[in-house]
């Protein structure tokens, strides 16, 4: 790379360390709040002892996947040193992640208790500002370590840098996919076991403290929402940056280096304007102000964009090095409205996300306004709202892809180039994202705090009503905008697989004219046979993940149900539950079930390209991701709709708190939270897992398809081995009762 070109890195980088540095600043101010009363203080030390012990123990059993994974990857083909750097980076990728969901975590738990503080002596105002910044640290944080990352690895091995990201961005997505299925799991087996009991058997608020489910799922808001939350959107960043760069250095040589990076670098600008913004005017719903904020740091973003490209890109294809020299067009205005399609893509799932799971939009209220005629209708009308507003934001997210493959105008290289383009214009935005996805669960924790405590009333336990009907909101608003960003990262990343393909055909140099693993025509019977299973894995993915939960949901229904049975105190309120018990078990089951999903999200692709072909794996990759586009959605606000139903009655719609449409509209929202907090978040980092795993493997796949036959039987060996691991995983885990034990259920007849 030229000096100049290496110059322009290095301002990214340092912009990537006043990015941490932003976040340092904004944690100053939210530890800066009062924290309260003494009551308040110790329900949230609870639940920072229990958030912080789930994760430490979760990190003890992920270390374990993590020293394997780098070990294989140091196995694949490839430059030694090369090779070195792809492991190697694997675990900072892992260990950036790790280390934002840690923060995530740590910092919503200590904020929490200040939101409360806030609403109950100052107002709605500062305890908006306190969860907003709290978020703003974690997204400033997220921008600066994965600019940081993706700038140092361009700037130690250049050309070589895509062939390392790979290790990076698959590190971050393997971590944060970990920490979204243990996460979600433990977060929603603890909402629903409370829920089931506390609301619908004993009729007890939400987050009364005579419940032993509550302080779990208020530890389960943290290591769920905030740190699996917050890893996830880490590595849709870092993956994003890994495809714009492997498309970009064959499409524009060193600039295509340089220019993804530049991106995201005004989006950290921009996003602490956007924090900064969110100020809300006398009474204005807060939803209102933070998306106001988003909307102006968007438009800020897409103009500095479109100046740094007209600055930093020459006017012609011939003028970069790339391999597109005779390419007629201005690599300016192609770029330029790429990162604006990217934008504009966000802005219209923000609006469409929040008009059909928002509490003052019609669809949400028609869902709560079937409460009237019992639980069944609820779950039928917010099911047909997710898959209608599945077909909507997929739509949308086809148009952006089909928009920035006609910029391409013919050139398959250019155009997925240009998708990745759009995704860093999309994720120019993410800082604010994810301050709007942490405003959720801090909020939500803040109001079980003060319900809790009981210190909280009148005013201020509106408010933090209010602040958390917001967060639903934003909640189901980012990860609509995660998903976006999964489909524009897999599609770049499904480019940088095919590119992978050819580069190691040349390599090898053999005769494939004959050889139908490598057709690629979607009317091939094998290729079709991939299409098929690969939207086939995102539905067994989501079902093992709700199952999970099922499960784990169970056990924490039978202990709170022994403890309110064995101890008739805790419902006095003379004696208080054995929350740590309840925390245990989610602990447990959530860890337990992490394996399962996490060896299908690997070892799939694996065995459909070792044993079927490059052919058949490209449209695995394929189904998968338009199928997972779909279910995520579709989960997504569903779930978000039932969850803000519930809201609209607990306001005093429909008969109000104890009556049979809060009833019904609990079941609604205990179906919906695997949905939308498990098994929908979930599915955005395994089509990343896929689709990196299929391209760290591509090389390995050619090389034995055009070798020797005895490679033949090796290949078809690592396919056998692959779906014998998978199938004892699933059996495994099909192998656990939905309850604890067989003889629970008749214990609880025989009480009854």
């Amino acid at each position: 790379m030229t000096g100049l070109n290496l110059s322009y890195v290095v301002v990214v980088a340092l912009i990537a360390v006043a990015a941490l540095a932003m976040a340092a600043l904004f944690r100053r101010e939210v530890l800066a709040a009062s924290e309260g009363t003494e009551n308040m203080k110790t329900i949230a030390r609870a639940v920072q002892e229990g958030a912080a012990a789930y994760l430490n123990r979760q990190f003890r059993t992920l270390s374990i996947f993590v020293v394997l994974v780098f070990g294989l990857l140091f196995l694949l083909p490839g430059d030694a040193d090369v090779r070195f750097g792809r492991s190697l980076f694997f675990l900072v990728g892992a260990a950036f992640s790790a280390a934002i969901g840690y923060l995530g975590m740590w910092l919503s738990t200590r904020a929490n208790v200040r939101v409360a503080a806030a609403a109950r002596d100052e107002g709605r105002d500062p305890a908006m500002r306190v969860a907003f910044r709290t978020g703003g640290v974690v997204g400033m944080a997220t921008v600066g370590l994965g600019l940081l990352g993706a700038a140092v690895v361009v700037l130690t091995y250049q050309e070589d840098a895509p062939t390392v990201l790979e290790g990076f961005g698959f590190g971050a997505a393997l971590l944060a996919m970990f920490m979204r299925v243990g996460g979600g799991i433990f977060t929603k087996a603890a909402d629903v076991g409370a829920d089931l009991v506390g609301k619908v058997e004993q009729g007890i608020p939400e987050d009364d403290p005579r419940n032993a489910a509550t302080i779990a799922d208020n530890v389960g808001d943290n290591v769920g929402d905030c740190a699996g939350m917050a890893a996830d959107l880490f590595e849709s960043y870092a993956v994003m940056l890994v495809a714009a760069l492997i498309l970009g250095q064959a499409a524009f040589g060193q600039e295509g280096l340089v220019f993804p990076l530049i991106v995201p670098a005004i989006g950290a600008l921009t996003a602490v304007l956007g924090i900064y913004l969110t100020r809300p005017r006398p009474g204005e719903n807060g939803l209102t102000t933070i998306n106001r904020s988003f909307y102006i740091s968007a438009v800020v973003s897409a103009v500095l964009c479109a100046i740094a490209a007209f600055a930093y890109l020459p006017d012609t294809f011939a003028q970069l090095d790339g391999g597109l020299g005779d390419h007629d067009g201005d690599p300016r205005v192609l770029a330029s409205v790429a990162v604006l399609l990217g934008i504009v893509l966000a802005g219209i799932i923000l609006w469409l996300t929040g008009y059909f799971t928002g509490t003052d939009k019609k669809p949400t209220q028609d869902v709560g306004r079937t409460s009237l005629t019992g639980p069944a209708t609820v779950i039928l009308s917010g099911f047909a709202l997710g898959l209608e507003s599945a077909v909507y934001t997929a739509l949308v997210i086809g148009a952006a892809v089909y928009g920035a493959f006609l910029l391409g105008a013919g050139s398959v290289v250019l155009s997925l180039f240009l998708i990745a383009v759009a995704g860093t214009g999309l994720l120019t935005t993410v800082g604010v994202i994810v301050a709007m996805d942490t405003f959720g669960p801090v909020s939500d924790n803040a109001q079980g705090i003060a319900e809790m405590s009981g210190d909280v009333d009148g005013e201020g336990a509106q408010i933090l009503t209010e602040l958390d009907a917001v967060g639903n909101t934003t909640k189901a608003i980012t990860k609509g905008i995660a998903i976006a960003t999964a489909v524009l990262a897999a599609t770049a990343l499904f480019g940088s697989y095919m590119d992978a393909i050819e580069r190691e055909i040349r390599n090898v140099a053999g005769d494939i004219s004959g050889d139908d693993s490598f057709l690629l025509a979607i009317v091939s019977p094998n290729v079709l046979v991939g299409v098929i299973i690969g939207a086939a894995v995102v539905f067994l993915f989501s079902g093992l993940a709700i199952n999970a939960v099922g499960r784990a949901a169970g056990a924490v229904v039978f202990e709170v149900r022994r403890q309110f049975r064995e101890d008739p105190g805790i419902m006095a309120g003379t004696t208080t539950p054995a929350y740590g018990r309840v925390v245990d078990i989610v602990t447990r089951d959530s860890l337990r079930e992490l394996a399962t999903p996490g060896l299908l999200a690997a070892m799939a692709p694996i065995a459909v390209g070792f044993g079927l072909g490059t052919g058949p794996l490209a449209g695995y990759l394929a189904g998968a991701i338009a199928t997972g586009v779909l279910m995520a959605v579709f989960l997504a606000n569903s779930g978000g709709a039932w969850d803000n139903s519930k809201k609209l009655v607990e306001d005093g719609r429909h008969g109000g708190k104890g009556s049979a449409a809060h009833d019904a509209t609990v079941i609604g929202d205990t179906v919906g939270d695997p949905f939308k907090d498990t098994a929908g978040p979930a599915i955005n980092p395994l089509i990343k897992v896929m689709n990196l795993v299929s391209v760290l493997i591509a090389p390995a796949i050619v090389s034995m398809s055009v070798g020797a036959d005895e490679n033949d039987a090796l290949r078809y060996t690592i396919a056998i081995v692959a779906v014998v691991i998978i199938v004892a995983a699933v059996w495994f885990s099909k192998r656990r009762s939905t309850v604890i034990g067989d003889e629970e259920p008749a214990r609880e007849q025989a009480a009854v």
